[in-house]
């Protein structure tokens, strides 16, 4: 570190120019390439993907998207005669679309006009899969469609291929959150300068994550969020690196050091902590990989990329900008000897004299908040929760009031015959099928061409996202299929968007226990090597379920519950993605990390001088109070910002991000932690003799001296 320090600092014009160039040429690679970012999703080995493999051989008809048109009559019926013009003309203009391989008309068979006659549906049949469909003419099928719409009659479009048209751009929201940060910085470092280093720092690092992650997505697939979640991760560890680096800094001008010899004990002291949080965060994304989901892979290695650039970043042009700007860092006052303790200092006296309380205190708040994560329901939100107002949440409602809630997320059944032709088993299944509790109703089934597939349309009772149709389906592959397979030779997988779902939920539960294992025990046996203790890392897994804990109860209690829901544009309630927890358990845990090295490190630091359990704490945490608070304004800032956008997804991350760096930061590392230190006292700091003669050195204090040398 300090020989990295020593290089960019002596040529900081060359560091700056080869990040200039990187970006420069990434961003290069990146247009050439041709990449973009689609949502595929595939699950091998799961009924639901089986279901899917066979639409796509059997029935290479219906292997594309499908979109419904939603036709509502505000006068009269759409049997009138003058209405069933206007919705059979749009069809005939619908059908010469390009992308479009047919659509079905309302008229053309039973089951698509409602009961009363008010709403109704056309099927449009898309030539690909929603994310493969070019979004020129999918456009062109909503603008076709709704320009068809007059005062007596409403068309709105429903459907993932709609959906994906229709997406929010992210809005610039996260302004807000660096407006926020430049203000904690100039408060905390004391000038524009000094503020603006973090910033170059954080976009420089940004700009290179990003052209890579484009670049790499001609390769595999990224899922269209991926971005958004690597800038929120990037903006907010990015500045929180920089900040700790600068702190460090301005300490070690204060005790009389020159610029460059400020510069190197920085990198070689506070950039040791950044490397291994740095690290921590990226092994803890890249840990997801083991999952073997590839729709999560996307998401993975953009995040990981967008931090491993920010530390990097931190490491070589940080200190690069020292060596030109660094004489414009103002140093802050001087605090005099002998003055009585102040903010921190203080709050570590505070929490000595009573630790105990503190501790059963604050782990009882965490535990009241965490509590609604045992009621959490995993899913995946319909349309049902988009935005008010959009076409695919108007249609979403229409085709509820007039066909039942469960017509926007049908099961779909697809069966292999025993021999070709011989489709007498359907029967059977389709009455077995329709007897269940729960189904509204069976379609008629369908045959492919060759006659040795068939496909059923179940329609449950309930609407996609309810715990009951994903009790439905677990009724009928457990109890209602299988009786029917064996009495008639027909092998049926049920898929489908609430199918994929619940498959989706058990391979996460089947390998998350090995995702857990390895980030939490990489992350704990880097910990006993750098703190060489075991009760450091014990407490720090501890502390970061905590985290977690109270992240996920948070989220519950508003998306889920509905609390508070509408203060943050949340305006119905829906199951939590089945997904997040896994995101939030990989980023919530580095960013834990984070702030245990940040604040035990000086502990460390303190403990390694003095010997003195107490001391140690009370100066760690009166050295790095301040910092830690002002880096977790920062980053809930950010992440908070995020929550304003459009995009639900996007709205869970960032709520979810931001309350547990909120608990994390001020519940936990700056009351609970001290408290527990204070509590352990010299056992903190124990290790066995023979687990630490055999575990290597590793020291990210750096010297004990601050280097002063100008080599």
């Amino acid at each position: 570190m300090k020989r990295i320090a020593q290089w960019c600092y002596d040529r900081s014009r060359i560091v700056i120019a080869l990040w200039v160039a990187v970006i420069v040429g990434f961003g290069g690679l990146a247009v050439a390439s041709g990449g973009g970012f689609v949502d595929n999703f595939s699950l091998p080995g799961s009924e639901s993907q089986k279901a899917v493999d066979l639409l796509q051989t059997k029935f290479p008809q219906q292997a594309g998207d499908s979109s419904q048109v939603v036709f509502k009559a505000h006068d009269g019926k759409l049997t009138d005669p003058a209405r069933k013009a206007e919705v059979q003309e749009l069809v005939g203009t619908l059908r010469t679309l390009p992308s479009v391989t047919g659509v079905q008309d309302p008229y053309g068979g039973p089951g698509q006009i409602s009961e009363d006659a008010t709403i109704g549906f056309a099927t449009i049949a898309f030539d690909k899969q929603a994310s493969d469909l070019e979004k020129t003419d999918i456009e062109r099928v909503v603008n076709v469609s709704q320009s068809a719409a007059n005062d007596n009659l409403q068309v709105n479009l429903g459907g993932q291929a709609i959906k994906v048209a229709e997406q929010p751009a992210q809005s610039a929201t996260e302004a807000i959150g660096v407006l926020v940060a430049i203000v904690v910085l100039i408060v905390v470092l004391g000038s524009v300068a000094a503020m603006t280093m973090p910033l170059i720092v954080t976009f420089a690092s940004l700009g290179a994550a990003m052209t890579v992650v484009l670049a790499a997505s001609s390769v595999f697939d990224i899922a269209s969020f991926a971005p958004t979640l690597a800038v929120m991760i990037a903006l907010g560890v990015g500045i929180d690196y920089a900040l700790l680096i600068l702190n460090r800094f301005r300490n070690e001008r204060r005790r009389g050091e020159d610029i460059r010899a400020s510069t190197i004990t920085s990198l070689n002291t506070a950039g040791r902590s950044v490397l291994f949080a740095g690290t921590t965060v990226v092994i803890a994304l890249l840990g997801m990989l083991l999952l073997g989901i590839s729709f999560l892979n996307g998401p993975a290695i953009a995040s990981a990329l967008a931090v491993f650039f920010t530390m990097i970043g931190s490491l070589t042009l940080l200190p690069a900008l020292l060596g030109t700007f660094g004489h414009k860092v103002k140093l802050g006052k001087v605090k005099p000897e002998g003055e009585k303790p102040r903010g921190f200092a203080r709050w570590a006296g505070i929490l000595e004299r009573r630790p105990r309380t503190f501790a059963i205190a604050t782990v009882a708040v965490l535990a009241v908040v965490a509590f609604p994560v045992f009621g959490m329901q995993l899913g995946t939100s319909d349309s049902g929760n988009d935005a008010p107002g959009s076409t695919t949440r108007i249609a979403y409602d229409q085709l509820s009031e007039g066909f039942g809630p469960g017509f926007n997320g049908p099961l779909l059944v697809v069966s292999e015959l025993p021999r070709t032709g011989d489709g007498s088993g359907l029967n059977a299944l389709s009455t077995a099928i329709a007897g269940t509790d729960g189904v509204a109703s069976v379609g008629q089934p369908a045959l492919n061409p060759a006659k040795d597939t068939a496909t059923l349309t179940v329609f449950p009772t309930s609407k996609p996202q309810a715990a009951a149709t994903t009790n439905l389906l677990a009724t009928l592959r457990d109890s209602v299929v299988p009786p029917v397979e064996q009495a008639t030779g027909i092998t049926a997988s049920i898929g489908g968007a609430t199918a994929t779902t619940a498959d989706l939920s058990k391979v996460l539960a089947d390998k998350l226990p090995l995702f857990i294992a390895v980030v939490v025990g990489l992350s704990l046996l880097l910990l006993a090597v750098v703190f060489r203790s075991l009760v450091i890392p014990i407490k720090a897994a501890f502390m970061n379920v905590l985290s977690i804990g109270a992240a996920l109860g948070v989220i519950t209690f508003v998306f889920q519950e509905g609390h508070f829901a509408s203060l943050l544009g949340v305006g119905t309630t829906g199951p939590i993605e089945a997904f997040l927890p896994v995101f939030m358990f990989a980023i919530v845990f580095g960013l834990s990390m984070d702030y245990e090295v940040f604040l035990v490190t000086r502990m460390h630091e303190e403990w390694e001088h003095t010997k003195d359990a107490t001391l140690a704490v009370r100066n760690g945490l009166a050295l790095t109070g301040k910092v830690v608070m002002a880096a977790a304004i920062i980053m809930i800032s950010v992440f908070g910002s995020f929550i304003l956008g459009d995009d639900r997804i996007i709205k869970l991350f960032g709520l979810g991000l931001a309350s547990a760096v909120l608990f994390d930061a001020f519940v936990i590392r700056l009351i609970l932690v001290p408290s527990l230190m204070f509590m352990f006292g010299k056992a903190s700091w124990w290790m066995p003799a023979g687990i630490a003669r055999r575990l290597p050195r590793l020291s990210i204090e750096g010297p004990e001296q601050p280097a002063t040398d100008a080599a």
